[in-house]
């Protein structure tokens, strides 16, 4: 089910999201941080944990430290999420970056919209909180009983349930209920990106997916780059906001002194650094999904600038934006 999930661009992208399992023996199996959900058939992709001692970090305001896994294992670090899923009490947990659950999730006005589409169900919303910790103090304030569904402001999406099969259905009727339809994005310019990729000496490639390329060749996903990041992921691997643009032709030479992750071609499409692994990309395509989503109408929050540098500076994110899988 972690690799469906994560195999799925609308839910997962990259290294985003997260998944977990509870043991009967106390052990909590959550994904380890950096790895990719849809790898889960064919790597090494779970952590386990001592559920009891996550806990008692976080009654203490500390995040888990190696002394928490059931099994030593400096090659895998738990997700920075672990103390989110620790503290629900549903055997399975899905964290998800649904884009038709951030396209709601970043509107000022979500909360409200939100409770009528997802009206009979056991849900909360969470107010934004810095991943990690933070989040998870957040969330505790705001469930009352055991909810089955958290939508987190300028985040995503959780689902809980006691089997997996359950999780899967909880996890469709929420999407089912969410869903935004996109608008149609003009395609790239793929001669135009090659010609200035050719300029860039190999600095810079054209982005993979054709959704990365929405957020340049759609004017009004454009505006919105501009605007400044919508969740935590774009900063952590698109950089602070806003996202670099590529104003006239001449200026790929400042692009090339500052060396952005990334940067939208107006009417073209994106590049992204060469030799950086895929993640990049991903985060691209995720940006074009939400922001295709979003009406020029809505009210939309963003990101501030300190919670940007909060993300940035932050060891446990540099760590899992180093861990880059490289392009299939």
């Amino acid at each position: 089910m972690s690799a469906e999930i994560g195999s799925d661009r609308t839910l997962i992208q990259g290294a985003g999201g997260n998944t977990s399992l509870k043991g009967h023996g106390g052990e909590l199996w959550v994904k380890a941080s950096g790895v990719w959900l849809a790898d889960a058939t064919q790597d090494r992709v779970f952590v386990a944990l001592d559920r009891a001692a996550v806990l008692r970090c976080v009654a203490g305001g500390v995040e888990p430290g190696p002394g928490t896994r059931l099994v030593r294992d400096e090659t895998l670090r738990p997700s920075i999420e672990a103390t989110l899923h620790a503290v629900l009490p549903q055997r399975v947990v899905l964290h998800v970056h649904s884009v038709n659950a951030i396209a709601h999730a970043v509107r000022r006005d979500a909360a409200g919209v939100v409770a009528g589409r997802l009206a009979g169900l056991d849900w909360a919303w969470v107010p934004y909180a810095r991943p990690g910790l933070p989040l998870t103090r957040a969330a505790q304030a705001a469930m009352t009983g055991m909810p089955e569904v958290l939508l987190l402001q300028n985040h995503g999406l959780v689902v809980a349930a006691e089997d997996v099969g359950r999780a899967a259905a909880l996890l469709a009727e929420v999407e089912a209920r969410l869903a935004v339809p996109a608008r149609a994005a003009p395609p790239a310019d793929e001669d135009r990106l090659a010609q200035l990729a050719a300029a860039s000496q190999g600095a810079y490639r054209p982005a993979m997916p054709a959704e990365a390329h929405w957020g340049a060749t759609d004017l009004d996903s454009l505006r919105l780059a501009r605007r400044g990041a919508l969740y935590p992921d774009h900063v952590v691997f698109l950089g602070a906001s806003p996202m670099p643009i590529l104003a006239s032709p001449d200026g790929m030479a400042a692009v090339l002194s500052a060396m952005p992750p990334c940067v939208l071609v107006p009417g073209a499409g994106a590049l992204v650094k060469a030799g950086g692994g895929h993640a990049v990309d991903e985060m691209l395509a995720c940006f074009g999904l939400v922001a295709a989503r979003l009406s020029p109408d809505w009210s939309v929050r963003t990101l501030t600038r300190g919670q940007e540098a909060e993300l940035l500076g932050w060891e446990a994110e540099r760590y899992r934006r180093s861990l880059g899988r490289q392009p299939s």
